[in-house]
C-alpha cells in the first residue's frame, strides 16, 4: 500500500488502524452468535481482562463495540465452557489476557522458559517475562521451602480446580464442602506461597485457567481444561512462534512501532527488545511488513503488507482496555486525544470522572464519557461527559445517547441517568 520509506499522513494512518480493528465493518443487523464474537477476537488477537465492574468486566466491552448488544453468556462460554472452549486465559499476551485456543501453542517456548529457568541462579532467561513477584517469589522458595511447588501441583491434581488460597499444602483454605482439617498437623496455611507457586506453574504451562469464582481464577492442570488435541498439537519453533506473534500484532494495529507491535509491556504481544528488533527485520525481508514513517511521529512506523485505508462510520463507547486504546502514547499520536485511566487518581485531582470511556464516532475520539452501572436503580449513570476541544457539542449528543442506550439495553438496565450539570450533560439528559 505504501512504499518503504513513504510518509503515511496521520489521518490515513489513524483509518488504517480503526480498519484493523474492525470499526470499519457495520455492526450485525441481526442477531450476534459466537461466530460474530470469533472473528472479531481473531482480528484483534487478544481482549484484556481487569477485575474493574464499574460498567460490567472490561473484556466485555470491545466486543460490544464492534458488534452492539450480545450475549454475555455466550463469551463466558467461549472462555470458560469446558474443553470445547474457544479461548485460554493467559497474561502473556498483553498482561492478563484471553486468547484464541488457536494461538496457544505460540505461548508454548515462553513456558518452557519458566519451567527450565534455573531459580538459583542470578542471570534470568530473557523469554522469560513472569511477574517479578514471582521471580523473586521462586527464588525465595528454592531455598527455603524446596519441594513446594511440588506438593502444591500434588494439591492441584488432587483437588483441582482450585483458588490460589485453597492451593496450599500447609493448610488450605476449606471450602464448605471440604471436611474439617486435621488439628493434629500444626501447620498454618500460608497464602503468599500459595499464590507464588501457583503463579509459577500458571507461567510455566502446567496448570491453566478452568474458570472463575466470583471473578476469582480456578486453577487446574492444563491437560483437564484444554482439549488434548490443541495440546498434542506439534509445537513451532521459538523463532517461528515469534514471528507469528508479531504477524498477529501487525494484522490487529495495521501500522504500528517496533514499541506498538512487540514492545516490552506495551505491544500486542512483548518481545525482549533485541528479539522484537530481529523479528521485524525478518519480517520487513519477507515483505510482511512496509517501513513507513506516520506523519508526525518521530519513531520508525512498519505498515502491515495487507493493511486497508477503508471510510470509518464508527459509533462506540471503548473500554479503557480496548486494544484500539490501550496504548496511552500511540492513542495520542493518532488522535491526538491525552487519555489516562482514571480509577487510580485522588478524587480531587480528576479533570472528567472516575470510569472514563472514550467515545469514537466516525475516525475521531470526540468525549469522554464517565460511566457507572447502578444496578440497584437499574440506571447506566453518566456522572461526567466533556467534549473534546474543537468537537461541536451539536454532533455529539443524538449518536452519544443512542449509544448509551443501546448499552443500557445491553446490561439490562432500565434508563439512562444523566447528572452531568455541563452543557452537553444537559443536552444529553434531554436527549
Amino acid at each position: 500500500m505504501a512504499a518503504t520509506g513513504e510518509v503515511v499522513p496521520i489521518d490515513v494512518a489513524r483509518r488504517i488502524a480503526l480498519t484493523a480493528q474492525g470499526f470499519a465493518d457495520p455492526r450485525p443487523s441481526g442477531r450476534v452468535n459466537a461466530r460474530h464474537l470469533r472473528k472479531v477476537i481473531e482480528r484483534i488477537g487478544v481482549l484484556q481482562v481487569d477485575s474493574v465492574n464499574v460498567v460490567c468486566r472490561s473484556h466485555y466491552l470491545p466486543l460490544f463495540a464492534r458488534l452492539g448488544p450480545y450475549a454475555r453468556t455466550t463469551l463466558d462460554r467461549m472462555c470458560w465452557g469446558g474443553a470445547n472452549r474457544d479461548l485460554f486465559e493467559f497474561f502473556w499476551g498483553h498482561k492478563a489476557s484471553l486468547i484464541p485456543v488457536s494461538s496457544y501453542p505460540l505461548f508454548r517456548w515462553r513456558m518452557r522458559a519458566a519451567a527450565e529457568q534455573d531459580w538459583g541462579s542470578p542471570e534470568l532467561d530473557p523469554d522469560l517475562t513472569a511477574p517479578w513477584s514471582v521471580v523473586t517469589g521462586m527464588r525465595r522458595l528454592t531455598t527455603e521451602r524446596p519441594g513446594y511447588v511440588d506438593d502444591v501441583i500434588a494439591l492441584v491434581t488432587k483437588r483441582g480446580p482450585v483458588t490460589a488460597g485453597e492451593a496450599s499444602p500447609d493448610g488450605v483454605r476449606r471450602r464448605r464442602t471440604d471436611p474439617d482439617p486435621d488439628p493434629t498437623t500444626g501447620k498454618m496455611w500460608n497464602w503468599q506461597d500459595a499464590k507464588i507457586a501457583i503463579e509459577y506453574l500458571y507461567c510455566s504451562g502446567q496448570v491453566t485457567i478452568a474458570g472463575r469464582r466470583n471473578f476469582e481464577r480456578l486453577y487446574d492442570l492444563t491437560d483437564r481444561v484444554l482439549p488434548p488435541k490443541l495440546l498434542s498439537q506439534p509445537e513451532p519453533s521459538a523463532d517461528e512462534a515469534r514471528r507469528e506473534l508479531v504477524r498477529i500484532s501487525a494484522r490487529a494495529l495495521g501500522v504500528a512501532t517496533a514499541r506498538e507491535l512487540c514492545g516490552a509491556g506495551t505491544g500486542h504481544f512483548p518481545l525482549p527488545t533485541a528479539t522484537a528488533r530481529r523479528v521485524i527485520g525478518e519480517l520487513v525481508e519477507a515483505g510482511e511488513l512496509v517501513p513507513v514513517r506516520v506523519d508526525g511521529v518521530p519513531q520508525q512506523s512498519y505498515l502491515w503488507s495487507e493493511a486497508e485505508e477503508r471510510p470509518i462510520q464508527a459509533r462506540a463507547l471503548l473500554s479503557p482496555f480496548d486494544t484500539l486504546i490501550w496504548n496511552r502514547d500511540r492513542t495520542h499520536r493518532l488522535f491526538d486525544f491525552f487519555y489516562r485511566i482514571s480509577i487510580y487518581t485522588p478524587a480531587a485531582q480528576r479533570v472528567h470522572g472516575y470510569y472514563v470511556l472514550p467515545f469514537l464516532l466516525g475516525d475521531r475520539l470526540v468525549a469522554r464519557v464517565d460511566l457507572k452501572a447502578d444496578r440497584k436503580n437499574s440506571a447506566l449513570v453518566v456522572p461526567t461527559v466533556t467534549a473534546e476541544p474543537g468537537v461541536p457539542e451539536s454532533g455529539i449528543v443524538e449518536p452519544l445517547a443512542a449509544e448509551l442506550g443501546l448499552m443500557a439495553r445491553w446490561l439490562q438496565l432500565d434508563r439512562v441517568q444523566v447528572t452531568a450539570d455541563s452543557d452537553l450533560g444537559k443536552a444529553l439528559s434531554g436527549a
